[in-house]
């Protein structure tokens, strides 16, 4: 990781100044490297010791940056890991273009791997992230989102990158196909389990654990499952209101809405998702030849779905 964050650094240098100086600020608001670390762990699992897991697991960071970026503006978000958003910092358009920066920053990296089944992987994973995006947006102050397409969004927006960079790292390390599948099936629910444990933790962590300001989800609108839940399993009264939440949005009653989620069973079914997702990623790479890089693998499935942030 360390060699990755010289990457990083070295890439992202610009003679454009605010470029730097919110590079700068992205760098230094830290962030759990998660996704290019799970590039790095899945290569060495499968045998890989080619000089271009560095640059590939820094690209994969630049994507993540860069939809972080976009998502603070669309979502106008003030508080991230803790920190102001860039957006609240720099202005929503310098964000923004900053976020094109790295996107097309990530695509100079990966065309320097020369290798098509990279690009693909890649060019695809951002394409269906977009999607993602977009699909969120529709989603946002409709009542009417049910699980199936909650989980939609998720495959999209947030798992699919999990599952580019787990795959990735199969295919730096030569892996037959069944193993491939196996790393980018692994990397999917892995995923799915990160986002839905967010969308728990939205109703039950704290600001300082979490580093943004609970009920965020509820205060612009998304439909999170714990409010789905709520629409199909409460009683009228709390069906009513977890409808004029996602409507209206604002957390002016977070307290009231919190109450009839915990008392409803949303909040239990929502880990219950998120333990499943973890259970396939487990299940998805039991066959891995043994080793410390397969260990950390399967501990992050624990990890997913006990973690506080």
């Amino acid at each position: 990781m360390e060699q990755v964050n010289r990457v990083i650094r070295k890439r992202l240098a610009s003679e454009v100044v605010l470029i730097n100086q919110i590079s700068e600020y992205i760098i230094g608001a830290g962030g759990k490297r998660l996704r290019p670390a799970l590039l790095l762990i899945v290569a060495r699992a499968l045998g890989d010791t080619g000089p271009h897991r560095h640059e590939l697991a820094a690209v994969i960071e630049f994507i993540h940056t860069a939809t972080l970026l976009h998502d603070d503006v669309v979502d106008e978000s003030a508080l991230r890991r803790g920190k102001q958003t860039a957006n609240a910092l720099f202005g929503n358009a310098a964000s923004v273009l900053v976020g094109d920066f790295l996107y097309s920053r990530a695509f100079q990296m990966m065309v320097g791997v020369d290798s098509m089944r990279v690009m693909q992987i890649l060019s695809d994973a951002t394409n269906i992230i977009s999607e993602g995006e977009v699909l969120q947006l529709l989603n946002m102050h409709d009542p009417d989102v049910d699980e199936a397409r909650y989980m939609q969004v998720i495959r999209y927006k947030t798992a699919k990158l999990f599952e580019a960079a787990a795959e990735l790292g199969a295919v730096l390390a030569g892996a037959a196909p069944a193993e491939e599948a196996a790393a980018a099936e692994y990397g999917r629910h892995i995923g799915a389990a990160f986002q839905i444990m967010d969308d728990w933790l939205d109703y039950t962590g704290t600001p300082e654990s979490m580093g943004k300001n609970a009920g965020d989800d509820l205060r612009e609108g998304k439909p999170t499952l714990p409010l789905i839940w709520l629409m199909q399993h409460g009683n009228a009264e709390e069906r009513t209101l977890a409808r004029e939440a996602i409507e209206q949005g604002g957390t002016d009653r977070f307290d009231t809405i919190f109450s009839a989620i915990t008392r409803s069973g949303a909040l239990d079914y929502t880990l219950q998702c998120a333990e499943r997702e973890a259970r396939a990623a487990f299940d998805a790479i039991v066959r891995f030849p043994d080793s410390i890089y397969k260990e950390s693998l399967l501990d992050l499935c624990s990890y997913s779905t006990s973690r506080s942030s």
